[in-house]
Parts: C-alpha cells; structure tokens; sequence
C-alpha cells in the first residue's frame, strides 16, 4: 500500500486499514517509542487509540497536513514521540489524588525528568555536529515549526527534514555507543 493509499485511507476511516495500520504494521514502532518516551508500563491500545483520535481531530487536519517529503513511517515516528512525550508531560502533571509512586511521586518525577535530561545532554555533548543538536532541540524538544526553523537557519524546508534526519541518525549511533560504554561498566 502506498503513503497515499494509507493516508486517504485513515482520512476516510477505512477500518481495515486503520486496524492494520496502527496494530500491525506500526506495532514494533509504537512499543519501542512508548519504552522510550515512558518509564513505566503503558497500554498499546489506550496510547494509540488516543493518538488516533489527535490525527483524526479537527476533520483529520494532522494526516491532511501530510506532505509527503518523507515515508509515513518517518513522519509518524516523528508526530508519535513529540505526542506520547507530550502525553507522559500530562500524566506527570496530572494533579489527582492518586499517586503512582506513592508519597513520593513528585520527587519521583523531577528525578525522571531531571535524568532524562542530564542523558540528552550527554548525548548531545558527544554528537560531532552542534547543527544537528540545534535542530533537534528545536524540532523536537521545542516544537518549532519546520517553516518557522528553516527559515531563521536560511534554508529551505526540504533542506531542513534532510538536516533533521541526519541528526536523528546521529543521535541514534550517539545513544547506541552510550548503551555499549554502559554495558562495559
């Protein structure tokens, strides 16, 4: 099935490709982001039916805005990480009663996020080319626009997705050299 097929497929609902889709061919994809983004065990269903109704709001306006400058698979991994992070910023935030960490959720959380942070910024340090860390941090961390970022780096939008997928590659070998030092340890 093309970009295209799957794209005006979701658009229109098409329930055998939305099933097959998100439950099959993104399966892989969405578990390892979610062991990525979140610390704890998440629902497959729940995260991605919640995604599915963000791609699907406002008449489908994020799949519309689809441009095709990459695979869908690319695009969506992009969309799901800055989603689910921004999900798991909710559910940290979230200010009921119930606690999942007990009495010391809150001091449980900051040291999530502050380690987190201190791993990027390791990895950041490590990554040879300071260009690729300014796109990531905004693209992905800051949620700039692709336009708005192009155009401040004077550069066309195309150039900058080209720019954004080498860095991630980047960041990827980064992180996989991180985990091997780790593991020497």
């Amino acid at each position: 099935m093309t970009d295209q097929e799957i794209i005006k497929g979701l658009i229109a609902r098409d329930n055998r490709i939305t099933r097959d889709f998100f439950f099959v061919k993104c399966r892989p994809l969405f578990c390892s982001i979610m062991k990525l983004v979140f610390d704890h065990q998440v629902e497959y269903d729940e995260m991605i039916n919640e995604l599915y109704v963000y791609l699907i709001e406002n008449d489908a306006q994020k799949l519309r805005d689809f441009q095709y400058r990459s695979s869908v698979y690319q695009w969506l991994k992009v969309l799901a990480i800055r989603f689910f992070i921004k999900r798991r910023a909710r559910m940290i935030d979230d200010k009921s009663q119930e606690t999942l960490y007990g009495e010391n959720n809150q001091e449980a959380s900051t040291d999530t996020e502050m380690s987190a942070e201190e791993d990027l910024e390791r990895l950041f340090k490590v990554m040879p080319t300071k260009r690729y860390v300014h796109v990531i941090r905004r693209l992905i961390l800051e949620d700039w626009q692709p336009e708005k970022l192009a155009e401040e780096m004077t550069i066309t939008t195309a150039n900058l997705y080209n720019i954004k997928r080498r860095a991630m590659a980047q960041l990827t070998r980064a992180a996989l050299n991180d985990i091997k030092e780790y593991g020497k340890e």
